[in-house]
């Protein structure tokens, strides 16, 4: 199902998310991926799972693959597609074939450098930026290719877009938002975001948008992970109450505190916001839990 029918309806729409894995699917049909166990712990508890896209620019299974077995399975994916690998041909080429193989809902990036990855020596193609291959999705939807040429059949997809709170000057990031709303943008997952005030001049000077936001939440695993975001991961702080919180439990209780300390969160948002992404880690056997903490469901209580 495409997920604007739940937006529509009005419906809170939960988000999950799982990485492909290292290496290729074997083809013995018993094998269960990594991403396809952490998706049964989501199973009945989000409306759909993005699947990343090299992320962190490291290099793993194409997130189609991944993404064409869940919908396989019975999830209902959210394909992920970066501009750094591909030029604006082969992206096209792959939107088409995303939608030809079943997936209905996508989530258009630009994608983190590659000097961020494991393969530092990769030459970054870009030849897009996000906004461009928003506006390249809302020109296929509509049986034309970017320059124009018509298609034999268009791809009825839902075009997902993201957008960061934590950016400062705020303003700048709002301009971008609002231009890839005009480029075609039918909803929104923010970026990782740990700050009540953050949040508040958010949903401010976003009122004027009449687009879906789903807030965008990633688990906070450990303290030298809060540190490590904060001295290396561009426009995200973490508090510094957060990180003595999760400190204060020994290791083998911070999966309980963490999905403590997210919920909290949501539940303290949620109303402000159509939805929320959850960016587990693979940590998705503890997102019922979160949810939980959050009082949401997929049934549409909040």
């Amino acid at each position: 199902m495409k997920l604007n029918k739940l937006f529509d309806k009005g419906e809170f729409v939960v988000t999950g998310e799982v990485g492909p894995i290292k290496g290729a699917i074997p083809r013995d049909p018993n094998y269960v991926p990594p991403c396809m166990a952490e998706a049964l712990h989501l199973e009945g508890k989000v409306h759909a799972i993005n699947v990343t896209d090299n992320q962190s620019a490291v290099m793993k299974l194409g997130s189609m693959a991944a993404s064409v077995r869940l919908k396989q399975r019975g999830f209902e994916p959210i394909y992920q597609i970066t501009c750094r690998d591909r030029n604006r041909i082969a992206l096209q080429s792959e939107i088409l074939t995303a939608f030809s193989l079943g997936v209905d809902n996508m989530l258009l990036l630009t994608g983190d450098h590659t000097n961020l990855g494991d393969h530092i020596e990769a030459k970054p193609v870009f030849d897009l930026d996000s906004v461009q291959l928003v506006k390249i999705a809302a020109d296929l939807q509509k049986g034309k290719d970017m320059v124009g040429n018509d298609l034999l059949n268009a791809p009825d997809i839902f075009i997902g877009a993201v957008v960061n709170p934590n950016f400062q000057p705020l303003d700048l990031q709002l301009i971008k938002m609002k231009k890839k709303i005009e480029a075609g943008a039918q909803f929104f997952q923010t970026q990782a975001v740990y700050e009540d005030s953050v949040v508040d001049e958010f949903i401010e000077k976003t009122g004027k948008f009449d687009c879906p936001v789903q807030l965008g939440v990633v688990l906070l695993k450990s303290p030298a992970m809060g540190k490590y975001m904060n001295k290396y991961v561009s426009g995200i702080h973490v508090p510094q109450e957060w990180i003595d919180e999760i400190g204060s439990v020994d290791k083998a209780d911070r999966k309980k505190k963490a999905a403590e300390m997210m919920g909290r969160f949501v539940r303290k948002h949620k109303d402000k916001f159509q939805g929320v992404h959850i960016m587990p880690l693979g940590w998705t056997d503890i997102v019922p839990d979160i949810l939980e903490y959050a009082g949401i469901s997929v049934n549409g209580d909040k």
